[in-house]
């Protein structure tokens, strides 16, 4: 190799220069967590245009988000001026005056940054069809011109609802437009056009959803518009029925580079081929020369099916552009396993995990590091306990390592909802800190709306509080109605509540919203009244019940909306805390001290922060010190994932994704017990990946759970599901973490039903007044002597049917 290629490959593994060199033909690159895999990007990118001389302009490099583009042009616009300084100035670029610097970045950005197509899929097909959309060809007569607007996910939603309730003439609540939105939208991500949903639509609900879906697409052309989805969708389409566009993209772009490929969803799939090999079957494409395919990901990191997301694109490249030869010999697949992140401790645990995975392509991170320390496993009491056991952690490092600050550790989590015990135990020791990925618990919509409730009992003058939830959950009151009754108030100088307060007033200047007014003030009423006798929790529950919130979100049966309905039953939790820390617990005291919690990190954002964040929000990120909590069966693994093989199998990449986030130190965190809904305490099995992981690698006792430890050591096929119980022996014991029922509810035959008389293990004894939901996903109203009504989930609450 002469000097002169050096200039892009020095420094480089010997897998990553493979990478970086490549220049014609197919190209996998298999890169673990920590591989350096966006050097090798950069690296390759300015390897191609400084030593293969191409034309930046026929670059194509894909990244999975917006901020991930930014990165790569600033990082490959500073490592071409480098090059730029030695060769223009003959020194160094740390040498250079900063005018200097800035001079040879802007000559930099404009002959060579500004030309290339660096971007996400949606911004760089949204470019694309600036060009071209004029010449698309719809089945249905529609067009757009370039001038189209792009509709967010809001506007998106609206037009849906106005053609459910205006065009359609349906009642929203039984055909709900968000579930439409996403059905449409779920068609667009697999490539499937109205006419072609309408031929396989079936039942009433699909038949509508296809008229839905036929009514939006014309609405959206009417708008000269276009959705998220239609930005992938319309390309498609226009590069399959168009040779001349196809062909004059497919020789624009003659090396396309595919960042987190295991991210992709079919439709980007379908654009990546058809610019690659300008329609024809990459096995069969046999016009290499000059041009390249060159995708970059892990299978074992891939954790966005929710998104459509399918990890077997990535595991078929071989078969569909590759030689097919087996990985040790084949010219189109490199594997970058060199960790350059994590201890080797850190590494061998995430090796051991994500080996109990079958659908995988085989790889071993290698460290590159020292051993490290061992992986420090606690066991807690509660998530309470959780918490505080966490802060301690961190603080005993915070004491012990003056080179670590509170913006080197990170917290991260299952779901959402668990934030909040870990962000008050913060709050309580003064440690500053920041929710990534996802709003602080107490900013959340759904507890700033509970809250808002809460404020109102105690004070009614609160109009802040008062037009937040007037119309939440829906009540027919318009934009219309609120503004009549604000300028009347304004007028008289007195709160709007006075106004509700007066059934007159209400009919006069209410109008057609005047019945859900009297009922929104008769509801506020009648809270009022359990004020002072009713707990903080309680009073939650009942604004929960008796607002119809809670009954919508069950209703609603979306991911986003079961989200939410666990946010709100932590809130439930955090005023029993709150009760259980105050003798004389009161509503105006819980409201402080969510005030308070609130309040904490107003100040100045700086980077001396604890991160909280879920595992997804985590992705591609890294930390000296990760603490990776409520590691139990149910949570994570989820309930979700224990019946299905393959989501299992994504949960376990979940939790490799936050074992390899570690640097330095990694500490894992279980609760004995931990709230659920209607905030009855169960007790909570450790999660199986303990079980997974080696255990000369851990200091702390590794649970026994219905993980592979129990499955070898019990000779069990499975067991993760409560129904294996009557599969072992009665003379033998059970494993004290073995899943298994508590409760025993109806028997097969027959289902939960209102009327019911039920036993419960706190509550005694109570009667089904309600039941939301359908089939396995239903939560039970139960009535129960003495303490009124509480919301229960039967598959978790210790509940027994009174037959």
């Amino acid at each position: 190799m002469n000097e002169k290629k050096k200039n892009f490959l020095s420094g480089l593994n010997n897998e990553q220069t493979l990478a970086v060199d490549h220049f014609s033909g197919p190209l996998l690159v298999v890169a673990g967590a920590g591989s350096g895999k966006t050097r090798a990007l950069t690296h390759r990118i300015a390897h191609l245009i400084s030593e293969y001389n191409v034309d930046p302009s026929e670059i194509l490099a894909v990244t999975f988000t917006n901020k991930a583009a930014r990165e790569m042009k600033d990082r490959l616009e500073l490592l071409l001026a480098k090059r730029l300084s030695e060769n223009q100035f003959a020194q160094p670029w740390n040498t250079l005056q900063v005018a200097e610097q800035r001079q040879l970045r802007n000559r930099i950005y404009q002959e060579i940054t500004k030309e290339l197509w660096i971007g996400t899929f949606h911004s760089l097909f949204a470019r694309l069809l600036r060009f071209d959309i004029d010449k698309f060809v719809d089945l249905g007569g529609l067009k757009w011109t370039r001038q189209f607007s792009i509709y967010d996910e809001s506007d998106a939603q609206g037009l849906v609802k106005e053609i459910i309730t205006q065009d359609l003439k349906l009642d929203p609540k039984r055909f709900e437009p968000k579930k439409i939105r996403w059905a449409i939208s779920n068609a667009k991500n697999q490539g499937i056009l109205p006419n072609q949903y309408e031929k396989q639509a079936e039942g009433q609900r699909g038949k509508i959803t296809a008229e839905a879906y036929q009514l939006y697409r014309k609405a959206l052309a009417a708008n000269n518009a276009l959705d998220f989805d239609d930005l992938l969708l319309l390309p498609v389409e226009l590069l399959k029925q168009n040779k001349s566009i196809r062909s004059y993209w497919h020789q624009r772009f003659k090396h396309i580079l595919v960042d987190e490929y295991q991210d992709t969803n079919w439709t980007q799939y379908e654009l990546i081929k058809l610019l690659a090999t300008n329609g024809v079957e990459p096995n069969l494409f046999k016009e290499w020369t000059n041009r390249s395919v060159f995708v970059v990901g892990d299978a074992d990191q891939s954790i966005y099916s929710f998104r459509a997301a399918d990890f077997r694109i990535l595991m078929g490249f071989q078969d569909d552009f590759g030689d097919k030869s087996k990985d040790n010999v084949s010219s189109t697949i490199v594997k970058l396993e060199d960790n350059y992140r994590s201890t080797s401790t850190i590494l061998e645990a995430a090796n051991s995990l994500i080996a109990n995975n079958k659908e995988r392509l085989e790889k071993v991170l290698k460290a590159t590091r020292g051993e490290g320390e061992l992986i420090k496993l606690t066991e807690c009491d509660d998530e309470i306990s959780e918490a505080e056991a966490i802060v301690h952690r961190l603080r005993l490092l915070n004491a012990s390592n003056s080179e670590l600050n509170w913006g080197q550790m990170a917290v991260l989590y299952r779901t959402n909802a668990q934030s909040r015990s870990i962000e008050e135990s913060l709050v309580r020791w003064s440690i500053p800190y920041i929710v990534v990925g996802g709003l602080r618990f107490y900013d959340r919509r759904e507890i700033k709306d509970v809250l808002a409730y809460l404020k109102l009992l105690i004070n009614p003058a609160d109009s802040v509080s008062l037009l937040r939830i007037m119309n939440v959950p829906k009540r027919g009151v318009g934009k219309t109605t609120v503004q009549r009754l604000t300028d009347a108030a304004n007028q008289l100088a007195i709160p709007i509540w006075d106004l509700l307060n007066d059934g007159e007033a209400i009919r006069s200047l209410g109008g057609r919203s005047a019945k859900g007014l009297l009922q929104f003030s008769e509801l506020i009423n009648s809270l009022r009244n359990e004020v002072n006798i009713s707990p903080p929790s309680q009073l939650i529950q009942l604004v929960l019940e008796k607002s119809g919130y809670l009954s919508e979100l069950i209703a609603t049966a979306t991911d986003e909306a079961e989200e939410r309905r666990r946010n709100l039953q932590e809130l439930v939790n955090a005023a029993l805390q709150y009760q259980e820390e105050n003798e004389t617990a009161t509503l105006e005291g819980f409201l402080a001290s969510a005030a308070l919690a609130s309040d904490a990190d107003k100040k100045e954002s700086t980077n001396n922060q604890v991160t909280l964040m879920t595992l997804h929000s985590s992705k591609g990120l890294e930390f000296p010190v990760v603490c990776l909590v409520g590691m139990e069966q149910g949570l994570f693994p989820s309930y979700r994932s224990l019946d299905d093989p393959s989501s299992l199998e994504e949960e376990r990449r979940l939790c490799y994704v936050g074992i390899t986030r570690a640097k330095e130190r990694l500490f894992l965190f279980h609760a004995n017990e931990r709230r659920t809904w209607g905030g009855i305490r169960e007790p909570a099995i450790p999660s199986l990946f303990l079980s997974e992981l080696p255990r000369d690698l851990i200091e702390g006792d590794i649970p026994l759970t219905g993980g592979t430890a129990l499955r070898r050591d019990k000779h069990l096929e499975r067991l993760t599901r409560i129904d294996r119980e009557e599969k072992l022996s009665q003379s033998q014991s059970y494993p004290k973490n073995a899943v298994r029922r508590r409760y025993s509810g109806p028997s097969p035959e027959k289902a939960w039903k209102i009327g019911d008389k039920v036993i419960h293990n706190s509550f005694g004894i109570g009667e089904i007044t309600h039941i939301f939901g359908s089939g396995e996903k239903i939560s039970l109203a139960i009535k129960f002597q003495g303490l009124g009504a509480k919301i229960l989930d039967p598959r978790l609450a210790p509940i027994q049917l009174v037959e």
